[in-house]
């Protein structure tokens, strides 16, 4: 069977919340949140942080986490994780989680979720999660992604309008909440990280959109578990509040 890695990819410049990754919460840095989580998933063989900062990487050393340093170049976390993948000498079929950095509260079932799913599904070279919704708020908010389905579970297309359009809003509408945790098989991935950006993917500034746009179908699990991105200092606190719950 193909080897399954998780790579966690983590960058300190991000523009709403400098040196993310290292953000304190419960004692101990986001980043180790992430992979003491991440490394309890069954189906991981290896797991490994993909850092561009000598910061985050004796973070994860002190912590006894496996970290790898990667360019500063990347234009994204895909991009990392791909060049990870390269130095890891992953073979086409190896299966690659690209699990994110900012999800302090990720639960192991949905990287499971997504092994799983590569495994069972040749066809699929892609795959991600949603998460079905009911929350008015976040079905209008732009920093929510929304993904639409077909019948086969493949996504039709996502965005950070409200999709689909609700005309009868009596009730909740219902609707797929965009999870940014991926799976690829290391080939596409290595593809996909050359490929062009798309005129949608700029638009919306959604970089999934660039598989949907060169014609690659993206597999979607739906997951019965939301996941809690931290993005802003705002969202920070949340956590620190959930943990000390």
């Amino acid at each position: 069977m193909a080897k399954v890695v998780g790579i966690i990819p983590a960058r300190y410049d991000s523009k709403r919340l400098p040196g993310k990754p290292l953000a304190i919460i419960d004692d101990r840095p986001m980043i180790q949140h992430v992979y003491q989580r991440a490394a309890q998933a069954a189906t991981l063989e290896r797991l490994v942080v993909a850092t561009d900062d000598p910061r985050i990487q004796k973070a994860v050393a002190q912590f006894g986490g496996e970290v790898l340093m990667t360019s500063r170049e990347h234009a994204s976390g895909t991009d990392r994780v791909a060049e990870a993948a390269r130095q890891l000498m992953l073979t086409d079929d190896a299966i690659v989680i690209n699990i994110q950095g900012d999800e302090p509260l990720l639960r192991v079932e949905i990287i499971d979720s997504l092994v799983r799913n590569l495994q069972e599904n040749d066809s699929a070279p892609m795959v991600t999660l949603a998460y079905p919704d009911k929350d008015k708020n976040d079905f209008v908010d732009p920093a929510v992604v929304k993904v639409v389905l077909d019948a086969r579970g493949r996504a039709l297309y996502f965005s950070r309008s409200p999709i689909p359009a609700v005309r009868d809003w009596s009730s909740p509408p219902s609707y797929y909440k965009h999870l940014g945790f991926y799976g690829y098989r290391n080939g596409f991935l290595q593809e996909f990280a050359t490929l062009s950006p798309g005129v949608l993917e700029q638009l919306e500034k959604l970089e999934q959109l660039r598989a949907l746009e060169h014609g690659f179908s993206i597999s979607v699990v739906v997951t019965l578990f939301d996941s809690i991105s931290v993005d802003s200092p705002e969202d920070l606190t949340r956590v620190r509040k959930i943990m000390e719950q």
